[in-house]
């Protein structure tokens, strides 16, 4: 399984921007893809993830109602549509995967060893 995110950028608060992943290597359709982030000096946090079992998709309370995490199926993409920036949302973004994405994933989806492939991080700054 390979995984690409890019995206990242410079915006100003309130701002948007759309990070992708694109992804291959999955054998069957049954798969998790989550977006993690790391802020300087804090540890990496799940911020929304894709499970491809029934399309459902879970978000930390932080970024509920901003961000929008979406699978484009004729690109094997997942994107995250991020709204309303704020400073608090700087930090480098990952896209991960499980490949068995097993369980009640929405208590699960947090854990980053449940995640045995990253993309490398692309970094999101906001700033005025």
């Amino acid at each position: 399984v390979q995984l690409q995110a890019s995206g990242g950028g410079l915006v100003q608060p309130g701002g948007s921007l759309t990070l992708s992943c694109a992804f291959s290597g999955f054998t069957l359709d049954y798969y998790a893809i989550g977006w993690f982030r790391q802020a300087p000096g804090k540890e990496r946090e799940g911020v929304a993830c894709f499970h491809s079992l029934g399309g459902d998709t879970y978000y930390t309370d932080s970024v509920k109602g901003r961000f929008t995490i979406a699978r484009d199926t004729t690109r094997n993409t997942v994107t995250l549509q991020m709204n309303r920036l704020n400073f608090e949302d700087t930090a480098i973004y990952y896209c991960a995967a499980d490949d068995n994405p097993s369980g009640n994933y929405y208590w699960r989806w947090r854990d980053l060893k449940n995640y045995d492939y990253w993309g490398r991080g692309t970094l999101v700054t906001v700033s005025s």
